[in-house]
């Protein structure tokens, strides 16, 4: 008998039946639901199953925590209820059945940038230790590591290599990952990522410059009609409305063009098209639009506003965790990293999973069953790597107290990294590696903001825990 046979009995049963299972599949840490009916789920008496860390619904999907384990045990409760397997983009078409309009809208969101997400991370994590290897003065002013040995130097040079095609190509991934979103061809979704970066255009960078200087901004000239050869490399709206565009027109295209003429006409004309537009229209306005995200984001957490908006951001952002809004907001990081150079977003993103972490963490001395302990074990290591999903689930949310001591320590962190202007140049793992991805200037303000966000959750945490069980105990209300 495998390991997880009887549990898995228990939780189909649970869960309502193969019969209330319209599909199922798994991610790192969740078995992914789509139910035909989430009443039916019990989900106190599925929480209270040994392996069980957790459960929620999100984005129309009743998901079930398990740990690093899900895999053999997805397996298990396949074997048990005879579900045919499904991958992730079957679950999550199904589950648009029982979602609103605002759900599907970030599901999209979070179907184009997900999948970037081991590119961007490994982009994070190599621009974070060329901050360590380039930046840093261990030895006194101007004395990096680069600066002092020279094998440093040419391995911090090599570095550049992985960083520059991840971050300054990134809109060649934003367009194959909504092309194919979209239902397009991948492959011209990657030929339009690419002719938005393309070498024969002046770089994004460059362009900034030049429009401050006054300097003459290189164009195609067709009498009537001006196109500027502007590339924008690590901008990421371009390349998903361009995408938008290019996918719509090849599924159009390919429902009324003959097969016999299909191949040759739909990727040319699609392509061809989408060239006009990106560099005419789309490019431009969406250039734009980004510019004024940055804008928006940058008056509020550097201008007057900042305390303010450091609390707001430091008290919300949890919460958008479990609505799946959060996924927006490595869209945001990237249009500032490429409109000013660095991110204020980022590190109190990795300060608040801190938080959340350190929260689960203190739940793990108030209560002495096993399960509660197991769970608040393994959710604080997840969370200080940037994954707080258990931890919001399986203790910090059940409980609620943990939760608000980790918001109030998140809210206090995000105060103190913003009034000492800390930036990030990068998008890492977003929990206590994330120091990797701080700029030099801000990284010991921000190691002191990781003391501040393992400290107050965990404090509070103790505080209103012995208010709470003293009320419990007590049988009040």
């Amino acid at each position: 008998m495998a390991k997880y046979t009887d549990e898995s009995k228990q939780l189909l049963e649970l869960v309502g039946g193969k019969e209330n299972i319209a599909s199922l599949s798994h991610c790192v840490t969740r078995l992914r639901f789509v139910l035909k009916n989430t009443d039916i789920a019990d989900a106190k008496a599925i929480e209270e199953l040994d392996e069980v860390k957790g459960t929620f619904t999100h984005a129309g999907q009743f998901q079930v925590i398990i740990g690093n384990g899900v895999s053999d045990y997805y397996k298990d409760f396949i074997a048990v209820s005879g579900v045919e397997e499904a991958n992730k983009a079957e679950v999550t078409e199904a589950a648009k059945q029982n979602m609103n309009p605002l759900e599907r809208a970030i599901s999209v969101f979070a179907d184009i940038f997900v999948p970037l997400l081991p590119a961007i991370i490994a982009g994070g994590l190599i621009l974070g230790l060329r901050n360590v290897l380039g930046d840093i003065e261990f030895y006194g002013e101007g004395g990096t590591l680069a600066a002092t040995y020279g094998w440093v130097d040419q391995l911090n040079s090599i570095l550049w290599v992985p960083g520059e095609a991840i971050f300054h190509f990134l809109p060649v991934g934003v367009a194959w990952s909504t092309v194919k979103k979209f239902g397009g061809s991948e492959i011209l979704g990657i030929v339009l990522g690419i002719m938005l970066v393309s070498p024969q255009l002046m770089n994004a960078y460059a362009f900034a410059g030049a429009q401050v200087t006054g300097e003459v901004i290189p164009a195609w000239d067709f009498g009537l009609l001006s196109i500027q050869k502007v590339g924008y490399q690590a901008q990421v709206l371009p390349a998903m409305f361009s995408g938008i565009l290019l996918a719509k027109m090849e599924v159009f295209l390919n429902k009324r063009v003959h097969e016999s003429i299909r191949l040759v006409v739909v990727p040319l004309v699609v392509l061809l098209v989408s060239l006009f537009f990106s560099y005419t229209i789309i490019g431009p306005i969406s250039r734009e639009i980004g510019n004024g995200i940055a804008f928006t984001f940058e008056a509020l957490l550097t201008g007057p506003l900042k305390v303010f908006g450091a609390i707001l951001f430091g008290l919300i952002y949890a919460p958008l965790v479990i609505t799946g809004l959060h996924h927006t907001f490595l869209a945001v990081d990237l249009i500032l990293i490429g409109k000013l150079g660095s991110t204020m977003i980022w590190p109190m993103i990795a300060l608040s999973n801190i938080a959340q972490g350190s929260a689960a963490l203190a739940a793990y001395f108030i209560y002495k069953d096993a399960k509660t302990r197991a769970v608040s074990s393994s959710a604080t290591i997840s969370a200080y790597l940037g994954v707080t999903e258990p931890a919001l689930y399986g203790i910090n949310i059940k409980f609620k107290y943990p939760f608000i001591a980790a918001i109030i320590g998140s809210a206090t962190a995000a105060v103190f990294v913003t009034v000492f202007g800390v930036t990030a140049g990068s998008i890492g793992i977003g929990g206590l590696p994330g120091i990797l991805s701080i700029t030099k200037d801000g990284q010991i303000p921000f190691l002191i903001g990781m003391i501040i966000a393992i400290v107050i959750p965990i404090v509070l945490t103790f505080v209103f825990a012995k208010t709470k069980l003293n009320k419990d105990n007590t049988g009040e209300e």
